[in-house]
């Protein structure tokens, strides 16, 4: 058993994999300002701070842990393009007064959220964990900027840490307890479930890409099965592995308009209208990732196609379990 602090750990993602790290017998501690976050969905002690807040992260560091794993952070790729002060003031600030507090006291190993934003509008798909960083958003170059701080930090030997580039995720716990529920909510199942429950149109940003059918292509992965990833990566570097860079995805990429498809035969239901508008600012054609070396390295693959990752996420969607008003559909 390990001691492990979770930051942004009553978040989406952070909430899933904190989860299964009790579930595997760790001690978590979970720290959030429960801005994006929710109380109900964490998981071990609940610590209410924010990472900018020098003295509190301080405070829970010198509690003693074994391992970070660091989810806390801005992360909607618009907003970043309005508001890239902020995006730089928490996603870099905050994790900088984090390893400061990590080595204070000395506490080394850490595994980071990060993203394929990081990657931006890549010459080559699907994308490996080589391909140059050239973000076109203010998300994402935060994202690449505090990878190269923790790669800085992992040749001088002050912290071993392991970068996790996630792909879409989505879907929900199977027993129905955590989902998605960000307010405003800007992630595409969710916001589909949206337009489904009021009978409003769906919005299909960018019909020109140069994709098979001219929308966005992504890959979508199960949070629970990126809960699986972290939890092969804490126990990597536990057992005194090498920090590094791993793509988290499936490597099979959906266009927008095939989810569209997707969701309604998931769902039993139908858009009232598809409405096609122009291209978003930040948005790449197509991101699809190369799993290959994280298989060969953790272990570690999908399990859960598109279908079981709508399925769960609808179950959720339709009796989501927490948050103020419970969900942005009811707010």
């Amino acid at each position: 058993m390990a001691k492990i602090l979770v930051t942004g750990g009553a978040g989406y993602v952070g909430s899933h994999c904190a989860r299964e790290l009790v579930r595997a017998g760790h001690e978590v501690t979970t720290f959030d300002n429960l801005s994006q976050g929710h109380a109900d969905a964490a998981s071990g002690e609940l610590v209410v701070g924010d990472l900018r807040d020098r003295q509190a992260v301080d405070a829970v560091l010198s509690r003693g842990f074994d391992c970070v794993l660091h989810f806390a952070a801005l992360m909607a790729v618009g907003e970043s393009v309005d508001h890239p002060v902020d995006y730089f003031d928490v996603n870099v600030g905050g994790t900088l007064n984090l390893l400061i507090a990590m080595r204070q006291h000395g506490c080394d190993k850490l595994v980071f959220s990060s993203t394929c934003a990081v990657y931006g509008e890549p010459a080559h798909v699907p994308i490996t964990e080589t391909t140059p960083h050239a973000p076109i958003s203010p998300y994402g170059e935060t994202k690449a900027t505090v990878e190269a701080i923790l790669a800085n930090a992992r040749r001088v030997g002050e912290v071993q840490s392991v970068c996790l580039r996630y792909f879409n995720a989505c879907g929900a716990s199977e027993d129905g307890h955590l989902g998605e529920a960000h307010f405003p909510e800007s992630h595409v199942i969710p916001v589909a479930f949206e337009r489904l429950i009021h009978g409003k149109p769906f919005a299909v940003f960018g019909t020109d890409y140069p994709t098979p059918d001219g929308s966005c292509v992504r890959d979508y992965v199960h949070v629970l099965d990126l809960a699986d990833a972290h939890l092969r990566a804490v126990e990597h570097l536990l057992a005194g592995g090498q920090g590094g860079a791993w793509n988290l995805g499936s490597g099979r990429g959906y266009s927008v308009l095939e989810l569209i498809a997707a969701v309604e035969r998931v769902t039993g239901r139908q858009f009232s209208d598809i409405k096609r508008e122009p291209r978003r600012p930040g948005d790449p054609p197509e991101l699809v990732a190369a799993p290959a070396k994280v298989a060969a390295d953790l272990g570690w693959r999908t399990t859960r196609d598109l279908d079981v990752i709508l399925a769960d996420a609808w179950r959720w969607f339709q009796a989501p379990r927490f948050g103020p008003g419970t969900t942005s559909r009811e707010r």
